[in-house]
């Protein structure tokens, strides 16, 4: 189009020594950082090679930048990661060349890969975590789009890692550079209790809030004013088709229709008031010392003791559906949430400060979870919460709770919702029923033995529960005809073994520091036939 072509003449005038180098076909990619370009370069040897190049935003920190080429040229190359093969830079303009591999688009092969060709997708992906984990690189965008994949040829790269941070023993000398900055004003205090206006109602609070509504008496009080959790069918009837026969991702934005309960004052602390339902789309969070478009004060006193409230005051609005002022008068706490909606991990949606590559893993079993259920994107989202609510109703309201504590934080949710199981779960969605026999004297997953997920509901059922909504996160039934596979066509779908959800379950494990590793995942029994 002629508005690449205007881009490609931009950089060949803002980065002048590629013009003899490269010859740039077209643009690849683009995202929020950077632009992708295929060009061919012509060796001494008069043989012409395909190359990517990345020309990152000329507003890219120098020490990001200088970050992300140490991760590929120190972990990169190997095991399928990508590495680099040149740089140039003119000014505040850098370009990345690194080789090009032809790859497929995850959309256009999700449902006519085979059980096995998923099973060796997965096991490279493995590869290149557990390479890059091992230089203590965080990832923090793994994703399909950044784990290029060609069919034909069986190659895998690991891309992007513009968003890379290190582990605090990182081999990446830059890193652990970046790290430092980014803890610079992370400090552990208490997060405002956040309820959603048109949204799933969740509340995340910090540990010093604990703390100090542990010493309080008045803990019995606020218990009896939790938020509830209302879920029904929203009005826009199907999602929108992604592409071709690709199906649709499991939860739709538009279909949660959340009601807030009306708030009471208390007669010593003046609380914010909801002034209205709002549109999930416009919601906003309340954020430090003051109140966002969504919320309204009835008059200053609040925000006038918001602004002089002593840090050590306890707060009277714990685990309710209520923002205090004195919650308010604190700093919002700061933690890494870099990464793509729907692949972040727990830890992350609830911003604790510490993050390791278990974040990594959470991701890739997000992954796994589209490849057995033939639904990407899985989880679709517009804020942290919201995708916090989706993630429950899958793994369970009191799971999530319960490690939400190992890693400092309060989750508030007073529906409970069951864990579903990862096998009916992933067969109703991909159509199959699976016929193969359970491995005997084989424990069942924590996924096993709870009530399945209503996918093929004929009516709207009453929101009592957080769990039986979810059916209506998605008319399943109304393309079972395209769902439903052939017999002759089953490509190994009818013969999944336990093994795969098993190793999913320690995947999608909510407590980060007993999250399987890369490592560990490559010895999974579900590899034991495939060599390292």
């Amino acid at each position: 189009t002629a508005g690449v072509k205007k881009d490609i003449e931009k950089l060949y005038e803002a980065v002048p020594q590629l013009v003899n180098v490269f010859k740039i076909k077209e643009k690849i990619g683009e995202g929020t950082f950077s632009s992708v370009y295929l060009a061919t370069a012509r060796l001494q040897t008069g043989y012409e090679e395909k190359m990517a190049l990345k020309h990152l935003i000329p507003t890219s920190h120098p020490l990001r930048i200088a970050a992300e080429l140490q991760c590929l040229t120190v972990a990169g190359g190997q095991d399928n990661v990508m590495g680099v093969k040149y740089c140039f830079r003119k000014n505040d303009h850098v370009v990345i060349v690194m080789p090009y591999l032809e790859h497929e688009s995850f959309l256009d092969i999700l449902n006519s890969l085979s059980f096995e060709e998923v099973r060796e997708y997965m096991f490279n992906l493995f590869k290149a975590l557990r390479r890059i984990h091992h230089f203590g690189i965080v990832h923090r965008d793994v994703k399909p789009s950044n784990f290029l994949y060609n069919r034909q040829l069986k190659k895998y790269a690991l891309v992007d890692f513009g968003l890379a941070q290190g582990t605090p023993d990182t081999k990446i000398e830059l890193l652990k550079t970046t790290r430092s900055e980014d803890q610079q004003g992370s400090c552990l205090q208490t997060n405002p209790i956040v309820a959603l206006g048109n949204g799933v109602s969740v509340s995340v609070t910090a540990p010093k809030q604990i703390t100090q509504q542990s010493a309080s008496k008045a803990a019995d009080r606020r218990s009896s004013s939790l938020s509830k959790i209302q879920m029904k069918q929203g009005r826009g009837g199907k999602e929108d088709s992604v592409h071709h026969s690709v199906q649709r991702s499991v939860f739709g934005e538009r279909n949660f229709n959340v009601y807030s309960s009306t708030y009471q004052e208390n007669s010593s602390i003046k609380l914010i008031k909801q002034s209205k339902i709002i549109d999930v789309s416009s919601r906003k969070l309340v954020t430090k010392k003051k109140v966002i478009s969504t919320k309204t004060v009835s008059n200053g006193t609040a925000r006038k003791a918001a602004s002089g409230c002593p840090l050590n005051l306890l707060c009277d609005c714990y685990a309710t559906d209520r923002v205090c002022s004195v919650c308010l008068s604190r700093r919002q706490q700061v933690a890494p949430r870099a990464g793509t909606p729907g692949f972040r991990a727990p830890e992350v949606l609830t911003k604790c400060p510490t993050q390791t590559t278990a974040i990594d893993m959470w991701s890739a079993g997000i992954i796994f979870l589209s490849l057995l259920s033939g639904r990407y994107p899985f989880f679709k989202a517009s804020d942290d919460l919201t995708a916090l609510a989706q993630i429950m109703t899958v793994r369970g309201s009191r799971e999530t709770i319960q490690a939400a504590r190992t890693f400092g934080k309060s989750v508030v949710c007073t529906q409970v919702v069951p864990t579903q199981n990862l096998r009916t779960l992933c067969e109703k969605l991909r159509g199959t029923n699976s016929s193969c026999q359970r491995s005997q004297g084989e424990g069942p997953s924590r996924s096993e033995n709870n009530t399945a997920l209503p996918v093929a509901a004929d009516k709207p059922c009453a929101p009592e529960t957080l769990g039986k909504q979810v059916q209506h996160l998605q008319s399943f039934q109304e393309d079972d005809g395209a769902l439903e596979m052939k017999a002759t066509d089953m490509k190994g779908w009818d013969q999944v073994p336990d093994e795969a959800y098993d190793l999913l379950d320690k995947l999608l494990d909510l407590n980060p520091a007993t999250r399987i590793t890369a490592k560990d995942a490559l010895l999974h029994p579900f590899f034991k036939d495939i060599r390292l």
